[in-house]
């Protein structure tokens, strides 16, 4: 059964997510958004053009680990009031990331001049939001540890294709020990809206990872002896499919700068 939110610790969480929402709309802050304002939800987002939403949607459905679809709003719609009373998706994220044509073109942290009636955000779950609760067993996660981001990966799993939508799923990383990845996965298959359960565990090998060392997106950390890596799927995963389309547009956040919104984890269950 899930336990009543306490409202002195939503109401502290939303007075610390408002501060900090202006410190990113302002430019100060375009760090990664891992460990910030724990016990909140963050979301990835994909904004494309009107005309690909029904294939991505469809996409969405189609890989629910690797994009666990939270919203998708009407076209041209920039405030996303279910996400929070303050969220302006063309502000509120540390840095965006914009493609033409199959080629990252820039990265902004302000996407306003961007902005087009027809463009549609997709917002979709995030392995962070599950992070607290991970802290809340007991469970040290070793990029916050470090003050880093999270470790990325372009697997050789592929993803269920739809249209013009196709490429390989990408993964997050975390290193447990055994028993602890036992219990991450317990926890993190209640988040089903956040990636759920890992998809593998062990031997990155077997999923087209050849070096730890060296992820696609985000930064290393170290892995000790008695470590395993578990792996779980990543909002990443469209950013790689839909570059790979070379639709004319497109934008997304930066890797591990993601949108917090004012939901608590526990409305992800």
């Amino acid at each position: 059964m899930q336990k009543p939110v306490n409202n002195n610790f939503k109401e502290s969480l939303l007075h610390t997510v408002d501060s900090l929402r202006k410190s990113i709309r302002s430019g100060e802050m375009d760090d990664s958004t891992s460990g910030l304002v724990p016990g909140l939800v963050q979301v990835n987002i994909v904004i494309l053009p009107k005309i690909w939403v029904h294939d991505f949607l469809l996409f969405c459905q189609k890989n629910p680990i690797a994009c666990p679809l939270i919203d998708v709003f009407d076209a041209g719609q920039f405030l996303l009031k279910s996400l929070g009373k303050d969220i302006d998706v063309r502000t509120d994220i540390p840095e965006y990331c914009v493609f033409v044509n199959g080629v990252k073109t820039e990265v902004k942290k302000d996407i306003s001049d961007l902005w087009q009636d027809d463009f549609v955000v997709f917002a979709l779950g995030c392995s962070f939001s599950f992070e607290y609760a991970l802290q809340q067993a007991g469970l040290s996660i070793a990029n916050l540890e470090s003050n880093r981001n999270v470790s990325m990966y372009e697997t050789n799993v592929p993803t269920n294709s739809v249209g013009v939508f196709q490429g390989n799923v990408v993964v997050s990383m975390r290193p447990f020990t055994p028993a602890q990845a036992i219990k991450a996965i317990q926890i993190t298959s209640q988040f089903p809206l956040a990636h759920g359960a890992p998809i593998h565990i062990g031997k990155p090998e077997m999923i087209g990872i050849h070096s730890l060392s060296n992820p696609s997106f985000g930064d290393a950390v170290e892995i000790n002896e008695e470590h395993i890596p578990v792996f779980w799927g990543c909002g990443v995963t469209p950013q790689v499919v839909i570059n790979n389309a070379k639709i004319p547009m497109f934008i997304t956040h930066a890797p591990g700068k993601m949108l917090i919104t004012d939901k608590l984890y526990s409305e992800l269950r």
